[in-house]
Parts: C-alpha cells; structure tokens; sequence
C-alpha cells in the first residue's frame, strides 16, 4: 500500500529516549565528536559568565544547574537589547559579551553538537537521576515508618516498666513517691500487724486440741507435745522469745537497734572528709600530735642508756574514744617493758620480764530477768520462731484440710471403722466446723505469708535489704527513662528524615520540569529536519 506525501508527513516518528543519542548519531544528525566539541563549548560558557550584564532574566537563567544551547540563544537575544549601542551599520556588535555569546552559540551549531549534549542531558535524566531521587525518597519513608515504629515499642515498653514498678511498689505496699522512706515507715507499722496475727491465733484452740486428739490416737501416744509454738502463741499471744524460752516475763526487755543503713550521697556528690569548716587562727594546723622531752636529754630521744618509759592507755570514763567492755567500769590496758639492756630491745634471751597486757574488768554478765537481742524480739519477729510458727500452721492445715476431705467422702469405710473406737472429741467434729478453723488457719497463713509482710520481716532483718529493693525499683525506673530518652532521639531521627525528604521533593519536581522541558525542545529540533513530522519521545515516565 502506497502512502501519500500528504499522509506521510502526519506519520509520527517514535524514538526511545535511552536509544535516541545512537540514534542521532546512526542518522548522522551529530557528529563523533560532540563530547569534545561541548567540552570546548562549556570552557568558554565559564570565561563569558564573568562579564554579563544586570538583567533580571539572565539573573533567573544563571541561578540554574546547567545553561544548554537554548539558554544560550535566549542570553544573546537579550543581549541585543542591553548591547543594542554597540550595533554598527552592517549589522555587527563591537561588543566583547555579544561576540562571545554568538561564538558559543556557532560552536554548538557546529555539527549539531548541541543537539547531542540534550540527548545525553535528557537520558542521564531519565535513567538515574529521578530514579537516584525516587529511591532517595523511599529511603525516607522507609525510615519514617521505622523510626515511628521504635517510638511506639519505646513508649510501650516505658510504659510497661513503669507499671510493673508500680506493680511492685504496690506488692510492697507503698506508692513510689520515695520507695527507700517509705519503705523505712512501714517497718514501724511491722510489730502491730505481727501483734494481730498473734491475736487471730487464739481462735486455734479447738483445732490444736482436735489436732492433739487425732495425733494421740492413731500414734498411740497421748500425751506427746504437738505444735508446742502454736499452742503458746494461742494461749499468749505474740510473746518475746525470752518467756518462750524460759517460762518467764522478762523484768526489761533490750531490744536491738535497728541501724538504718545512711543514705547513698548523690553522684555529684564529694566527700571531703571530716576537715574543719574554717582554718584555725594564727596560720598554725593542730595535726593532734603531741612531743614530750623525757629526762633523757635535751633532744628528748631516749638513747639506751637511761631507764625505760612506762607507757599506759588508759580510756577516760564515757569519753568518745573509750573502750566499751560492757556495762561495767572501762577496760585499761597497761604496756610496762622491764629493762633489758642498754640498747632497750629485747633479744628473746631471758634476763628480764617480759612485757605484760592487763585487762582489768572485762564487765558484768547480765541479769536473769533481762532480755537482750535476739530474745527481747517476739516470737514472730524471730526469723527462726517465725519460721517455726509458719511450719507448724501448715502442719495444722494440712491436718485440718485431710480431715475435712475424710469426713466429706462417706464412701471411705475404712476410716469410718477406725473413727468407731475414737474419742469424742474426734467424732464429734461436724464437716462445717472443721471447714471453719481450716479457713482460720488458712487465713492466719495468709497473712503471714504474704509479699509485704515477707518483705518487711526481711527489712527488718537486714538494713541493707532496703538499699537492694530501693536500687532494684529505681532500675526500673531508669531503663523506662532509658527508653524514653531512645523515644526522644528516635523522634529526632525522624524530624531529620522528614526535613531531608521536604528538601528532596523540591528537587524531583524541578528535575521532571526541566526533563519535560528538553523533551518539547528535543521532539521540536528534530521534527524541524524532518519536515514537521511528529516525533514523540518513548520512555519517559516522570
């Protein structure tokens, strides 16, 4: 089928935008050496820009990335305006600005060679610099979405600290305010609540003896001592360990101080020692060291060759640094070297006394009646009498827990025919009534066993316990800061993340601007040489 000139002038030529260099090239639009060519050219773009004229639109057209031949052709089109003096009859400029421009633009023209640097401008364009952008932009995003992410496990995760620490301070039966206070307060509430665990045992009476019974007839022993602790708490209540020990009330009880251990200083914190505030007057320092001449001469050095010294330590009465050795008169420890020689050393060869340490009172052992220490303690403050309490309580409920299930399972027919021959007290327990003192029993247990109390006990016990809780609570405390801090920096992150991706997007919709511009200029240069046929530009996808 023959095409007419007419319609082949409306057939469109298509090129692909990464192909169309070789392809002008191939149809030897551009010559082989166009990157020489645009090398020369640019040298003298950059010699000609340091003498141009002010005008607001080259202004605009230097403020771009890159100047092409278009830009080129518009500089020298203003330039007849600005340089329009410099015009003679023929037509020509004198001025130097306008011959350089027009050179610039006759060494483009210059086997197309303008027409190839727009060819590689547009495909280094399309190819990587809007993709390089586009993944740029996604890196962004990508790490916005990231760094939020962290930000809500960071809060999350300080959250969840901060509500097991509270959980805990809550255990411990405080609020978290200033976990070591408070935890130093409650051990004074301590004794009361022991007080009343005590009280609650004397509802144990008829489970001790119902316990007693049972013990004394399938053992065959009666008599035999059974939860002897139990059965004195019940009858006496939370007692010292000295009546439990002895039988006897205690005429005065001495209890043990309990030392609060001090109060760790803040990190900022220097200790300086124990140095006088001021300097004392006259510039001298009292070191505390006292020199006393003997008779030995005038030097106050004892040579050997004189009598010895005598020296003695002897403590003043309640002075600070006395010597305590218990309730009675202070101890005096008295140092009397005999002579030995002239050289004063003895050699371990005999012929003197050798020297002598006298205590003198070591004090007084303390009355019968009076309790000290560990004893002066109740029973349920006694880590071993608590101990003990506890161990015979769990003895009763498990007792009381098995008699019930028994009384309860009528099927067993085997302890129904040995309870035959028991005594009456055993027999006449009712299912309710054991049900109850094992809930009492359970309940005594309960509050003994318990966090807080367990704590406190063990408070109570030792100072430093305070100090492990109060660092174990604050390191909770400090890695929900931790994570807050990370949340912080994390939210920094991505403030930078989203200015940088602020920044990029600017540059893309100036790069797609400027890439279909060259595509107009491009399709336009090429359809000229072609009679006018439409050239489209396969490829671009910006």
């Amino acid at each position: 089928m023959q095409v007419s000139p007419q319609d082949y002038q409306n057939v469109p030529i298509d090129i692909q935008t990464s192909k169309l260099l070789d392809w002008l090239l191939d149809r030897r639009h551009c010559g082989r050496r166009w990157q020489a060519q645009v090398q020369q050219v640019r040298e003298r773009i950059q010699a000609a820009l340091g003498d141009m004229p002010e005008h607001p639109e080259i202004r605009e057209l230097l403020q771009g990335s890159f100047l092409h031949y278009f830009h080129c052709l518009r500089i020298v089109e203003i330039l007849k305006g600005t340089e329009a003096s410099t015009k003679n009859l023929f037509g020509h400029y004198s001025s130097q600005r306008m011959k350089d421009w027009q050179e610039i633009v006759s060494l483009y023209e210059k086997e197309n060679a303008y027409l190839a640097e727009l060819s590689s401008l547009l495909g280094r364009s399309v190819s990587y610099e809007v993709p390089a952008l586009r993944r740029q932009l996604g890196r962004c995003q990508q790490t916005q979405q990231e760094l939020a992410r962290r930000e809500d496990e960071c809060q999350l995760g300080a959250s969840e600290l901060r509500e097991r620490f509270l959980g805990s301070c809550r255990q411990y039966g405080i609020t978290g305010e200033d976990v070591r206070r408070e935890l130093l307060a409650q051990v004074q509430a301590l004794p009361s609540l022991l007080s009343r665990v005590g009280d609650g045992a004397s509802a144990l009476g008829d489970a001790i003896e119902l316990y007693e019974a049972s013990v004394a007839f399938v053992c065959d022993s009666p008599g035999a001592a059974v939860l002897p602790l139990l059965r004195h708490v019940q009858l006496h209540g939370n007692s010292s360990v000295f009546r439990w020990r002895t039988g006897q009330e205690p005429r005065l009880l001495q209890r043990p101080e309990l030392r609060e251990a001090p109060e760790p200083p803040p990190e900022d914190t220097i200790d300086w020692g124990d140095f006088p505030a001021e300097p004392p007057q006259g510039g001298d320092t009292d070191w505390g060291i006292t020199v006393e001449p003997s008779a030995q001469g005038d030097d106050g050095i004892d040579w050997g060759d004189g009598e010895k010294g005598k020296i003695t330590a002897e403590p003043s009465p309640q002075g600070d640094d006395g010597i305590d050795w218990g309730d009675g008169e202070k101890g005096t420890i008295t140092a009397e070297p005999s002579p030995q020689g002239d050289d004063g050393i003895d050699w371990g060869d005999g012929g003197g006394q050798e020297g002598t340490i006298t205590v003198v009172e070591a004090g007084t052992e303390a009355p019968e009646d009076v309790a000290r220490g560990s004893d002066a303690l109740t029973l349920l403050e006694n880590a071993e009498t608590r101990n003990q309490f506890i161990d015979e309580l769990m003895e009763l409920e498990l007792f009381l827990a098995q008699r019930l299930l028994e009384m309860e399972d009528e099927a067993d027919v085997v302890a129904m025919s040995q309870l035959q021959l028991a005594p009456a007290v055993l027999q006449g327990q009712s299912s309710e009534r054991v049900r109850a003192l094992l809930a009492t029993t359970r309940d005594l247990l309960a509050q003994l066993c318990s966090r807080s109390v367990q704590h406190l006990c063990m408070i109570l016990a030792s100072p430093r316990y305070v100090e492990r809780v109060t660092a174990l609570l604050r390191q909770k405390l400090l890695q929900a800061e931790l994570l807050l801090a990370k949340r912080d920096t994390l939210a920094q992150k991505r403030h930078q993340a989203l200015a940088e991706q602020a920044a990029l997007e600017p540059k893309l919709q100036q790069l797609q601007d400027r890439i279909k511009e060259l595509q107009k200029l491009i399709e336009a240069d090429i359809s000229k040489r072609y009679g006018g046929r439409p050239v489209n530009l396969m490829g671009i996808n910006v």
